[in-house]
């Protein structure tokens, strides 16, 4: 049997204020085209399928658009939900999609039940798991202790009953200790949502989501499939693919990856202004991928982003690099060591997504949502 792992789509999501909904169209048209190429049996999702828990409406049509075209080549498709997700709105129907060979993981309510494949070498069991934070699983054990994620993870998959005699499939939604992370990432500070990666020791594969780099955690059959678009300039050398998954007999797993070709690439130019203009001259560089221009002059250029923005329409940052910069970037690294609030980093958050500060009105509501936050902390 075989499968297309994919996980992160993010639909919706906005990089550097540039809208993604048109690179998202496109590579799920491509991915599409792979499926009717190659024919896998069913397509994982892994999680984050929107950027927002509360998706923009082109979002919701996009996935709605992806999910006719794939069971239009009656492909099973298999989706759990992720941390950038609302689990009840993303498995909004999911009973009723089951009809058409749509699978979605409803809110986690300890209660974990496979969806059964058959092929020539028998059962293959697939086991859906949503985005899980220790303060969900432990109200649905109330007399073990689960102070990690992995005290999570283990005590919900404690409540599934495998049978190690047939193939089992998990698709899952973590942060598994070792892997390779990328600044597009929500990441917690200190690691302490690390799941280990032995939680996962029974399957067969696991298909997970959550980081944005395609990549094995110890074993190959535990894997991230990564996101099927760069989403930060720190993904310009990951090549962006589809991990396909071969099951035979028990034990026999072949994975491969079908590379994912861009509407845009994303790329960073670095040097002088004279010869980032005229770069577009030379080399091949396709001015309408997205860019990250880094200028090495020592004094600025004058309207440097709108002259650029000229050359290339989708210069996503402009940046200097020179000793002006240089020192700023120690005096900023000394500052950063004074204490802020969850508040005050949000706000920076706000402002830097946004263009702008949030007003009284909104600041307001944040210090008081982190306040009754801390005091739910304290009071679990």
């Amino acid at each position: 049997m075989k499968f297309f792992h994919l996980s992160d789509l993010h639909l919706g999501k906005r990089v550097n204020e540039f809208s993604m909904l048109e690179d998202q169209w496109d590579i799920l048209q491509k991915i599409v085209v792979l499926a009717k190429k190659y024919k896998p049996d069913a397509v994982f999702i892994a999680g984050d399928v929107y950027d927002k828990s509360m998706p923009i409406v082109e979002a919701v049509q996009l996935l709605d658009r992806f999910l006719v075209w794939l069971n239009e080549l009656e492909v099973a498709v298999f989706i759990v939900s992720g941390n950038h997700d609302n689990a009840e709105r993303v498995a909004f129907g999911a009973d009723l999609l089951k009809n058409s060979r749509i699978h979605i993981v409803q809110s986690y309510n300890r209660k974990i039940t496979p969806v059964t494949l058959s092929d020539e070498y028998g059962d293959i069991n697939i086991w859906m798991l949503p985005y899980l934070k220790p303060s969900l699983v432990r109200r649905h054990f109330p007399d073990r202790e689960i102070a990690t994620y992995s005290d999570a993870i283990s005590a919900a998959l404690s409540n599934v009953d495998l049978d190690a005699s047939t193939r089992n499939v998990l698709i899952a939604h973590q942060f598994v200790t070792g892997a390779i992370t990328s600044e597009s990432e929500e990441i917690s500070v200190g690691g302490s949502e690390n799941v280990d990666g032995s939680v996962f020791d029974g399957f067969d594969y696991v298909a997970l989501g959550h980081i944005h780099c395609p990549q094995k955690i110890g074993r190959e059959t535990l894997r991230y499939s990564g996101t099927p678009l760069k989403y930060s300039f720190s993904e310009v050398s990951h090549t962006k693919s589809i991990t396909v998954v071969d099951m035979a007999g028990k034990g026999k797993i072949t994975i491969t990856e079908l590379p994912l070709i861009p509407l845009r690439e994303m790329r960073e130019i670095r040097g002088a202004y004279n010869e980032v203009m005229s770069r577009s001259n030379y080399r091949g560089t396709n001015t309408n991928d997205y860019v990250r221009v880094i200028l090495t002059d020592e004094s600025d250029e004058p309207d440097a982003l709108a002259k650029l923005r000229n050359v290339y329409p989708n210069l996503m940052r402009l940046e200097y690099d020179n000793r002006r910069t240089r020192t700023a970037i120690s005096l900023e690294i000394v500052t950063s060591t004074e204490k802020k609030t969850p508040s005050q980093l949000f706000g920076e958050l706000f402002e830097m997504q946004n263009g702008q500060a949030m007003n009284e009105k909104q600041s307001k509501y944040v210090e008081n949502l982190f306040n009754d936050i801390w005091k739910e902390v304290a009071n679990s």
